[in-house]
């Protein structure tokens, strides 16, 4: 099992996922993911589009889940790009 930490990239069933759970928390079988998706309707702030192994993929925040750690393989990371998806994240929690 791959070691994952906020704002890496792993896949789950053949897409892109990124790890939105704080690092600050402990250990648990299952992990806070959002979708990275080539063709999700995009809402400004909500949907950041995020630039990953020279791809543009939009952040389908509606659809954070947790997933089984297991069931994920890293594949990289946007934590240079974790600005847009804290945001969204707030956005979609708080409304702001």
């Amino acid at each position: 099992m791959d070691v994952l930490t906020r704002f890496d990239v792993a896949e789950y069933n053949r897409v892109s996922m990124v790890v939105v759970e704080s690092d600050l928390l402990p250990p648990d079988a299952s992990i806070v993911v959002i979708p990275l998706l080539s063709d999700y309707p995009a809402v400004r702030h909500l949907n950041p589009e995020l630039l990953l192994d020279g791809r543009r993929l939009v952040l389908a925040t509606r659809l954070i889940a947790a997933v089984r750690r297991s069931s994920l393989r890293r594949t990289g990371s946007v934590a240079d790009q974790g600005d847009l998806i804290t945001r969204a994240v707030d956005i979609l929690m708080a409304g702001v």
